[in-house]
């Protein structure tokens, strides 16, 4: 147990009278009450594991049919039709009363799991029908309204987290024509290869019977962690703080409120106590994701990665300075309060000792190439010392950075957002711990952000957490006027551990290499974060348009006034309408869009031309989010094709050519309040920042944007300085108001 290992509950001397035996009882005492609580989590494990098994059944709802089944058997009312006479004659060994008790207690049992079988086969049928992702928005169909009033009857009062997991369906194999179609639509290029794409659609539908999604562990393993280049920047992806607000300039007041906010989320997931997010407020979005928030570590290999997860995590690793540190989350069987957790961060931040040999840029390993970090991690990390110290980081509940810079918005400072950007993106290249989940980044006047690992989970996951966090912290925390989380801080507690390590000289090269592979990588990075005021998701609705859709439309104007030309655009979107679902490809260079792009490049087309233009461009980007959202998107499909072509050592020109083009713009949207803890109306100071990510081609742009508000639209804009095509900030001159013409 955490306690365990801060105080010896058992001591003996030997002495020339003999042993002498010493007991703590305050560490006994320690001891038995994180017992206590590992048990509690576990009944309570075990109480969540029940009640989701049988939803959208409950335990009060098999009470009820019992008691039913039993009293009419009392007044010699037989509800079951004969079945219980049968059941009765089969147990002689018991009683009449006894025998008549058990038969409608087994035959009330089973009707009730009938039911709820068939319950959740009916819920499984109401959620597989995506009719209503296609109507007009503010225009919904009767038949619609019905469908979404049998939804929330199946779904129950009180769902859990997970509870929907078991009705979710699974994702559909689309037919090989259509995602073909789709393509030649998106590409028009030319296909020769029907009957060995035929063959492999079937391979698929076949894989789809056994496997829960079909394409989420292809997805994971080979888009993630078969990866061999460097995961920060080129996967890894961050989160802001809140925009305009810092609720407290204390470091360590604001680490504390913050994971202690964080555990408090962890605390609810593990409980299931979180609500599932809801799209409509009727149809449940897949959790599967959220089980790896915490104590996840992305392990290196020399041919694949793998995720460690663990059940549970009782401890932070945490950095500052070149030096790591370990700090236990629990005293006396109790999660710490925010004041506790502020004195453990003070204390680091106080300690005066130095970083050992090799440990101040150890964390670039987890920066660098992969095959280097797999390989040290076997040869200096197996044991002793430097195994134990790994362990606690790998091991540990997430990352903590108590980082020596200021950063934030500044409107005194334009690039204010930009090196805000690039220190969440790759800090030092040595200050992160690139593979854990994510890691919280406190800096030193009271900002925060996070920079979060994507082969265990997608943005959204995180976002939820996040929003989460911050409205705990700013809304039911709080700091006292001086700035210093609320209460009186227990300075008995044991000092956080210093992690040691024995690094030789050769891991020391082998750690000053991957920081200059990480060093040249994340100099390479132009960033460019701003906001957009000027109007936000309220006027553009007003104009019946989708925000998306209007953003999107808008990056392939900016795209062809940048470059002259159009590109290959990818645009992330959901798929957790689905079991296990992660994410579908939006290719929203339509040729819609390039007709309105080209008309804004053409003085001689009127307005009126070019709005008509616009709302066609927007309709099709609509259809095709839609289609991705509901299982009929091409990329996917494509991907899974391509990987079986692989397995069965079959060439393929046409998907390799398909798989081998690249995305010159990246684009994603941040979710906004998935749990709307507060008002934003309310609360304007508190909007979020949102995130982002690198560029994804060398040549070619990273592009995030979250909504927030009514009149804001935050953008993040990524490129490489190495390519003379691309530059984040670009000011056009006013005499060029329509851009290079086609």
């Amino acid at each position: 147990m955490a306690e365990a290992h801060q105080a010896v509950a058992f001591q003996f001397t030997v002495t020339p009278e003999g042993v002498a035996f010493q007991l703590s009882r305050e560490a006994l005492k320690q001891i038995y009450l994180s017992g206590v609580s590992s048990w509690k989590k576990r009944l309570a494990r075990l109480k969540n594991s029940i009640l989701t098994g049988v939803f959208p059944g409950t335990p009060s709802g098999w009470l009820a049919v019992v008691a039913v089944t039993v009293g009419a058997t009392y007044f010699g009312i037989d509800v079951s039709v004969g079945l219980i006479f049968r059941i009765q004659n089969c147990r002689r060994c018991l009683g009449v009363r006894s025998r008549s008790l058990l038969s409608a207690l087994i035959f009330s049992s089973g009707a009730w799991m009938l039911g709820v079988l068939l319950r959740r086969q009916a819920l499984r049928l109401l959620l597989s029908y995506h009719g209503w992702m296609f109507e007009p928005h503010g225009k919904t169909r009767p038949s619609t309204k019905i469908w979404a009033s049998m939804v929330r009857v199946m779904s129950g009062r009180h769902p859990m987290l997970y509870s929907f997991q078991t009705s979710l369906p699974k994702l559909p194999v689309p037919r090989v024509a259509d995602t073909i179609q789709r393509y030649l639509e998106s590409v028009r290029p030319l296909l020769d290869e029907e009957r060995f794409l035929d063959m492999e659609a079937l391979y698929l539908l076949l894989k789809s019977w056994w496997a829960t999604n079909y394409v989420s562990d292809w997805w994971e393993e080979y888009i993630y962690l078969r990866g061999r280049s460097p995961i920060m920047v080129n996967s890894n992806y961050y989160v802001m703080d809140f925009l305009y607000t810092t609720p407290t300039h204390l470091q360590a007041a604001r680490a504390g409120n913050a994971v202690h906010s964080i555990l408090l989320y962890r605390r609810r997931l593990d409980r299931e106590d979180l609500a599932p997010v809801m799209a409509l407020g009727v149809v449940p979005l897949c959790s599967y994701q959220m089980e790896r928030i915490f104590n996840t570590t992305r392990i290196p290999g020399k041919q694949a990665d793998r995720l460690l997860h663990l059940s549970d995590s009782r401890h932070l690793a945490v950095f500052h300075k070149g030096r790591f540190f370990k700090v236990w989350l629990y005293h006396a069987g109790k999660l710490l309060p925010p004041r506790d957790l502020e004195m453990q961060f003070q204390r680091i931040l106080d300690d005066p000792s130095p970083p050992e040999t090799g440990e101040e840029r150890l964390a670039a390993l987890t920066a660098g190439e992969r095959l280097p970090w797999a390989e040290a991690r076997e040869k200096y990390f197996s044991r002793g010392k430097n195994k134990a110290s790994l362990d606690c980081v790998e091991r540990a509940a997430f990352f903590v950075t108590l980082d020596e810079e200021e950063h934030g918005f500044d409107p005194d400072k334009e690039d204010s957002l930009d090196r805000y950007s690039k220190s969440l993106l790759h800090g030092q290249c040595c200050d992160r711990w690139f593979d854990k989940s994510f890691s919280l980044v406190v800096y030193r006047n009271g900002k925060l952000g996070a920079n979060a690992e994507h082969s265990w989970a997608d943005a959204p996951i995180i976002g939820h957490l996040w929003e989460f966090m911050l409205a705990t912290d700013h809304f039911q925390l709080g700091y006292c006027s001086d700035g210093h989380c609320h209460g009186v801080p227990n300075t008995a507690l044991p000092p956080p551990q210093r992690l040691t390590w024995d690094i030789p000289e050769e891991c020391c090269n082998v750690i000053d290499a991957s920081y200059a592979v990480a060093r040249a990588l994340a100099d390479d990075i132009d960033f460019h974060s701003f906001r957009f005021v000027e109007f936000g998701k309220g006027r553009i609705k007003k104009c019946r348009t989708s925000p998306d859709s209007f953003i999107q439309i808008a990056l392939q104007l900016a795209h062809f006034r940048d470059k002259g030309r159009f590109c290959l655009t990818y645009e992330a979107s959901m798929t957790r309408l689905f079991r296990e679902g992660r994410t579908e490809t939006v290719r929203s260079c339509t040729s819609e869009a390039t007709a309105f792009v080209r008309s804004m490049a053409d003085p001689s087309c009127s307005s009126s031309e070019r709005l008509e233009l616009f709302h066609v461009a927007a309709e099709k980007h609509q259809h095709l989010y839609r289609l991705a959202m509901t299982g009929s998107g091409l990329d996917r499909h494509l991907f899974c094709l391509y990987v079986v072509s692989r397995y069965l050592g079959v060439e393929s020109p046409f998907l390799d050519k398909v798989l081998s083009e690249p995305w010159r713009l990246s684009t994603s949207q941040t979710p906004q309040q998935q749990i709307k803890m507060f008002d934003l109306e309310a609360h304007p100071e508190c909007a979020s920042s949102g995130g982002g990510f690198g560029p994804v081609a060398d040549d070619g742009y990273g592009v995030s944007y979250i909504i927030a508000g009514e009149n804001l639209v935050t953008f993040h804009v990524s490129s490489k300085f190495s390519s003379p095509e691309t530059v984040s900030v670009h000011r056009r001159a006013a005499t060029a108001p329509f851009g290079p013409t086609p």
